[in-house]
C-alpha cells in the first residue's frame, strides 16, 4: 500500500485514468464491431457511415497512446479497403 502522499495521490491518477482508458478502447472497440458487422450484412451505406464514425476514435485513441499510431492506420487501412471492395462487389 502507498505510504507518502505522493504515493497515493499517484495511486489516485492511476485508477482515473485507468477509467478513462477503458472507456475510450471500449467505445473505439465498439465502433469497429459496428463495421464489420455492417460488412457482414453487406450493407454498403451503414457500413460507410460506421467507418466515417470509427476512423476518428481510432485516430483519436492512437493520440492518446491506447493504441500505436501505426496499428491504428493499419486497421483504419484494412477496414475502408473491406468497405471498398463491397462497392464493386
Amino acid at each position: 500500500m502507498a505510504n507518502t502522499k505522493s504515493a497515493k495521490k499517484a495511486v489516485r491518477q492511476t485508477i482515473r485514468r485507468t477509467a478513462e482508458n477503458k472507456a475510450r478502447r471500449s467505445h473505439m472497440r465498439g465502433s469497429v464491431r459496428k463495421v464489420e458487422e455492417a460488412i457482414a450484412s453487406c450493407n454498403k451505406e451503414a457500413a460507410q457511415t460506421a467507418l466515417k464514425e470509427a476512423e476518428p476514435l481510432m485516430v483519436r485513441t492512437a493520440q492518446k497512446g491506447l493504441l500505436h499510431r501505426k496499428s491504428a492506420s493499419r486497421k483504419v487501412s484494412r477496414l475502408a479497403k473491406r468497405v471498398g471492395a463491397m462497392e464493386t462487389a
